[in-house]
């Protein structure tokens, strides 16, 4: 069990400087480029003022030469760290061949990654895209094109407060984040909103129009908030009653980030569409959107994408997929998640006022106070790089590959950041 000794908190060292090794000669420093924050960016991402140079693993180096431990990875984008060696290897081979061919031709790489896919997980049919909004917004259009031939015409989609479906119009319209509705007005119809994890009120929420159910098995970006048990096998069994779909986004919890390559796994559910995005690529942008044969009837010209499929993303998807879905990779998954659960038990124990949830290695600390923005960036002076997904939630989502002594080191910079407020 992981323990936190108070009394070395003051004493422990701070994370260091250390040179960026593979600085080429076109990196920039801060006192040759100048730091982040003067660059010509529309101003819609608020970010520290320091440039990333290079990573690995579980750690990100800036261009300052300083190292910092990564519990962020890109919001869960890099499933095996930073510049991992699979992806390396893929990307070198494929680069070589084909970039991309256009989608009018098929490749390889795309073939053989939709063929590991079905067989996976059982679905009927997929789509490659490129992000986890696209994917989401796919699901959407699916479901609606689903309603319209064998549903009378409904189109509606009961979603959650609190859910993050992506930045498009309709994957917008679809989250339930308290605001969005007045960013882009008209919001896309279509689309009505109950707490999540309460299958009464998705249930009351049905009516004539309602063509699909869709959910995350675990909202990462509300902060990683766990529902009841039995959930999802709930949600199955509505959409089974009165004729549904159910649409499972699994961006976030998808490719093993839970220690199952789908979240679903865990309740024996199989949902109709299944969306993936971030550790797909493992650092490359793909996304991808899984069907069942009930739910899969797109035709000719409904759907299409100019970047999506291209052999380069599929192969390094592939790669990352052949590695991932390995039983004794997920087993390692699940037992990291544990070490890294009982890590952040132990903060919260010697804090006094907070608790820790989430599952794998998706995890969250929720705090009393609102202080989880200004903790974050003592932990980053602190060398530890994590993510504060509401003022009172901080969020963790290691590399799969995770050790026990970095989730040791971690809780140890964080409570050194804590004991600094």
């Amino acid at each position: 069990m992981t323990t936190i000794d108070p009394t070395h908190v003051a004493s422990a060292p701070l994370a260091g400087r250390e040179p960026p090794a593979r600085r080429g000669p076109g990196a920039r420093s801060k006192t040759r480029g100048g730091a982040g924050g003067d660059a010509p960016f529309m101003p819609v991402v608020k970010r520290p003022p320091l440039v990333m140079l290079r990573g690995e693993g579980s750690h990100l180096w800036d261009e300052d030469g300083r190292r910092y431990l990564d519990f962020l990875q890109g919001w869960a984008v890099n499933a095996l760290g930073h510049s991992p060696a699979e992806v390396q290897a893929a990307l070198a081979e494929q680069s070589s061949l084909l970039l991309t061919p256009s989608p009018a031709f098929h490749n390889r790489p795309a073939i053989e990654l939709a063929r590991f896919l079905v067989a996976l997980t059982g679905v009927a049919q997929v789509a490659f895209l490129n992000s986890g909004a696209e994917a989401n917004e796919t699901a959407i259009k699916l479901a609606r094109k689903w309603g319209r031939k064998y549903k009378g015409g409904a189109y509606g989609v009961v979603t959650t407060f609190g859910a993050f479906h992506g930045r498009t119009l309709a994957a917008m319209a679809a989250s339930g984040k308290p605001g969005w509705d007045e960013l882009f007005p008209p919001c896309p119809p279509g689309f009505s909103h109950v707490p999540f994890g309460d299958l009464a009120a998705m249930e009351n929420a049905i009516d004539a129009s309602t063509a699909a159910l869709m959910v995350e098995p675990i909202q990462g970006e509300a902060g990683v908030v766990v529902p009841p048990a039995g959930y999802l096998r709930g949600l199955r069994e509505l959409a089974d009653r009165h004729d549904l779909l159910l649409v499972l986004d699994e961006v976030q919890t998808g490719v093993g980030r839970t220690g199952r390559f789908l979240a679903q796994e865990h309740e024996a559910v199989r949902a109709d569409i299944t969306t993936l995005g971030k550790g797909l690529g493992a650092g490359l942008p793909i996304s991808a959107v899984l069907a069942n044969e009930r739910a899969a009837c797109f035709e000719l010209g409904d759907n299409g994408s100019t970047h999506g499929g291209n052999p380069l993303s599929t192969h390094v998807a592939l790669a990352v997929c052949r590695v991932i879905a390995e039983p004794s990779f997920l087993r390692g998954v699940e037992q990291r998640g544990l070490e890294l659960g009982r890590a952040l038990a132990a903060l919260c124990r010697h804090w006094g006022r907070a608790e820790t949830r989430g599952a794998g290695l998706l995890r969250a600390i929720v705090l009393e106070e609102p202080i989880a923005e200004p903790l974050t960036e003592l932990a980053r002076e602190e060398g530890l790089l994590v993510n504060a997904a509401r003022p009172t939630i901080l969020r963790f989502a290691p590399m799969l590959r995770v050790t026990d002594a970095e989730i040791r080191d971690m809780a140890m910079r964080l409570m050194r950041a804590r004991a600094r407020m």
